[in-house]
């Protein structure tokens, strides 16, 4: 039996619910055709960062190099453009050559936190062709006199900024330490999101103890990490009217059943890109195929949410009795 994989994300009918997810693969042409190939729905092109963006401006301003005999490191905490993307303008035109090059979306990535000017690209990214926008809000709080709150309304003013510049859907991709995540949540679609992508991966810095260095760390997600999203797309799924994406630890397909089953609309993958190739997608979608059709359904659509925080019949199994579930059955086997 062939089940129909069709789904709707951000108001767009994806041919199947796996989305190659922002990482540095999707940023090569080649790449994207094979994921088409393969099957994706859609991509999501590697970030444009907000520190990118204003780098260039202040560089093309002669502002890098004022002092740069004295400051010289200070260039080092910059993105190398080389090796990930070559910068604002050469971006605009990878969004260009990604939708000639393929006839699924092709959506651009937005990395920043703090309204401003950096913000006009969103519409630049529109004009240049993408299908919808993604806005990454990753901001590590290390100021004791910032409030929730105060991080909280940056993040809504950002969003609405965006929003008033742009008519193409946009999803914002967050993490989940927020205090009541589902009222922030809410705030964002109100604030304009036309979707959620839950979550962004925070990579943790090591410190080198032979050369005193910190170094960045970039570990690929493991299979553990698709609890967090689903749990929180099962609670927010009933309680919000937009597309919700799921992200992190999404390995096999049924990891993707399981996103599916609680509500997400998409999952998104990339380590799994990064370790098989795109062709992986492949038979991710067999697999998926494979599993729909042994629970006898016939489309993504007809169960999707089937199993959320309202339509499971055991709602508290999501909320805190999991927690005390867990830690009172646990059973330790000790030599």
């Amino acid at each position: 039996m062939t089940v129909d994989l069709t789904c709707d994300y951000l108001g767009m009918t994806l041919s199947s619910p796996i989305v190659a997810a922002a990482c540095p693969l999707t940023g090569d042409l080649d790449v994207l055709k094979r994921l088409e190939a393969s099957g994706a729905g859609a991509a999501v092109l590697p970030s444009l960062f907000e520190e990118q963006i204003e780098f260039e401006e202040w560089s093309f301003g002669g502002l890098v190099d004022f002092g740069a005999n004295s400051y010289a490191e200070a260039t080092s905490y910059f993105p190398e453009m080389d090796t990930y993307n070559a910068g604002p303008d050469e971006y605009l035109e990878s969004i260009t050559q990604a939708r000639a090059a393929v006839s699924m979306p092709v959506i651009a990535s937005l990395n920043g936190v703090t309204p401003g000017g950096w913000t006009r690209y969103a519409k630049l990214m529109e004009e240049a062709g993408a299908s919808a926008l993604e806005l990454n809000m990753y901001n590590l709080v290390t100021d004791a006199k910032l409030t929730a709150a105060d991080v909280e309304e940056r993040y809504l003013e950002l969003v609405s900024s965006i929003c008033e510049t742009i008519e193409i859907p946009l999803a914002v991709k967050i993490g989940p330490f927020f205090s009541s995540l589902p009222n922030f949540a809410k705030r964002l679609v109100e604030a304009g999101a036309d979707g959620l992508v839950l979550f962004n991966r925070f990579f943790q810095p090591d410190l080198d103890v032979e050369k005193m260095e910190i170094n960045p760390q970039l570990e690929l997600s493991r299979r553990a990490e698709v609890r967090l999203p689903m749990r929180w797309i099962a609670i927010l799924d009933p309680q919000i009217e937009a597309s919700l994406a799921a992200n992190s630890g999404v390995h096999t397909a049924l990891d993707i059943f399981k996103m599916l089953l609680v509500g997400a609309d998409i999952a998104m993958i990339a380590a799994v890109i990064i370790r098989h190739g795109p062709e992986h997608v492949a038979k991710l979608l067999a697999d998926l195929q494979d599993l729909l059709a042994e629970h006898g359904y016939t489309s993504v659509k007809q169960f999707r949410g089937s199993f959320n925080h309202r339509n499971t019949p055991n709602p508290s199994a999501f909320e805190r009795n999991n927690y005390m579930k867990a830690l009172t059955t646990y059973v330790t086997h000790l030599p």
